[in-house]
């Protein structure tokens, strides 16, 4: 089984510092919806994984969260794509539990439930909290630029990375999925003796 780990706020839809309560308050990022979507067309299977302390400190509750990822996958379903599940920390940091990220509990739940080697699992976020996640969890991590890391310098950004050398940086989610999607075809066609040569038609631009 081919699966991403994608985290949510700042990854798929835009972060906010008051979280996301309501369906009101769910904006997707440019592209992240149509990146879903093609990631699930080449395969991969995508679940979620996200920290709600927002639940933990009454600012929103399950139903207001269940209706805000309802709204994601009805968006995600007008595009093609779909989440096959939305796992969730609902605890603040003085809880002191173990599935809030960076502590590995949430990825180590999904490997079980959908018996996968984490090994062989991307995880993509939008924080040094994520990246320590997947880490931690022996997933391989990913870092999207597109929204809560934007007008980071490349002093802080280097200082982040340099805490999870493994990371892979990428504009965006859309970014991401172009990049793991030309992996796997460079891979097969490897596997079968042949030489994938860059494709330069009209349209295909750097993310």
């Amino acid at each position: 089984m081919k699966l991403v780990i994608l985290g949510r706020d700042g990854t798929i839809n835009r972060y906010r510092d008051d979280h996301v309560k309501s369906v009101e308050e769910l904006q997707p990022l440019p592209g992240a919806l149509e990146a879903v979507a093609r990631l699930n067309h080449a395969g991969w299977h995508t679940v979620m994984a996200t920290n709600q302390p927002g639940i933990g400190r009454g600012l929103l509750d399950m139903a207001s969260l269940n209706a805000v990822h309802m709204r994601l996958n009805q968006l995600l379903a007008e595009k093609g794509g779909r989440l096959d599940a939305a796992f969730f920390c609902p605890h603040t940091p003085e809880e002191a539990c173990t599935c809030r990220k960076p502590l590995p509990g949430l990825l180590i739940t999904i490997g079980e439930r959908f018996g996968v080697d984490l090994s062989q699992v991307h995880m993509v976020g939008a924080s040094l909290r994520d990246l320590q996640t997947a880490q931690a969890a022996g997933c391989h991590p990913h870092l999207v630029l597109s929204d809560r890391l934007g007008s980071m310098s490349e002093e802080q950004l280097g200082a982040m990375l340099a805490q999870v050398p493994a990371a892979r940086v990428h504009a965006s989610l859309a970014a991401f999925a172009e990049d793991l999607i030309q992996q796997e075809r460079r891979a097969r066609a490897t596997a079968r003796g042949e030489v994938l040569l860059p494709d330069t038609s009209p349209g295909d631009l750097d993310e």
